[in-house]
C-alpha cells in the first residue's frame, strides 16, 4: 500500500489525513493477525496519516467492490494464457481495460519475504489502534503514534 500511495494515492488524495482499506478476514490480512496491525502501526507511523481498517467477515470478499470491478476484467484478458513467466502475466494483465477507459497497472514485487515472521512481544501495549464500538474485531482505526 506504500507504494499505491507514494505513486499515485498522494497525488489523487494527498489532502486526505485517513486512507481506508477493505481486507478479507483470512491469510496475512487477517482481523486477528497482530503482525498484520503491527504492520500497519509502523506504516501509520511512515506516511503520518490514520488508516482506517475494514475487514469482511469470512467468505465474504466477494462483496469487496475492488473484486468486482478489476478481477473479471484481468480474467478474461488472461484467459486461455499458459503463465510460464511472471512477465507473461504482467503482460496480460495489463491488457486488462473496459470501453469506458478501465485499465489495469501491474508491478511485479520482487521482495524476498521472511518466513514464519512474529510479531513483537511489546506491539500490543505500543500500538495506537482504536477500535470501533461496533464489530470491533473487523472494524479498526490505525493511529500514527
Amino acid at each position: 500500500m506504500e507504494l499505491w500511495w507514494n505513486e499515485q494515492g498522494k497525488q489523487a488524495y494527498g489532502e486526505q489525513d485517513e486512507i481506508l482499506i477493505l481486507c478479507d478476514c483470512g491469510g496475512s490480512n487477517s482481523a486477528n493477525s497482530y503482525l498484520f496491525k503491527e504492520d500497519l502501526q509502523s506504516l501509520s507511523n511512515r506516511l503520518k496519516m490514520k488508516i482506517r481498517v475494514v475487514h469482511y467477515p469470512a467468505y465474504c470478499s466477494k462483496y469487496n467492490p475492488i473484486e468486482h470491478l478489476v478481477f473479471p476484467h484481468v480474467t478474461r484478458a488472461c484467459k486461455g494464457v499458459p503463465f510460464e513467466a511472471v512477465e507473461v502475466a504482467k503482460h496480460y494483465m495489463e491488457k486488462a481495460e473496459t470501453t469506458k477507459g478501465f485499465n489495469v497497472k501491474v508491478r511485479v514485487m520482487d521482495k524476498i519475504y521472511e518466513k514464519e515472521r512474529k510479531y513483537a512481544l511489546s506491539c500490543k501495549e505500543s500500538m495506537t489502534i482504536l477500535f470501533d464500538k461496533a464489530l470491533p474485531k473487523w472494524n479498526y482505526t490505525v493511529v500514527p503514534a
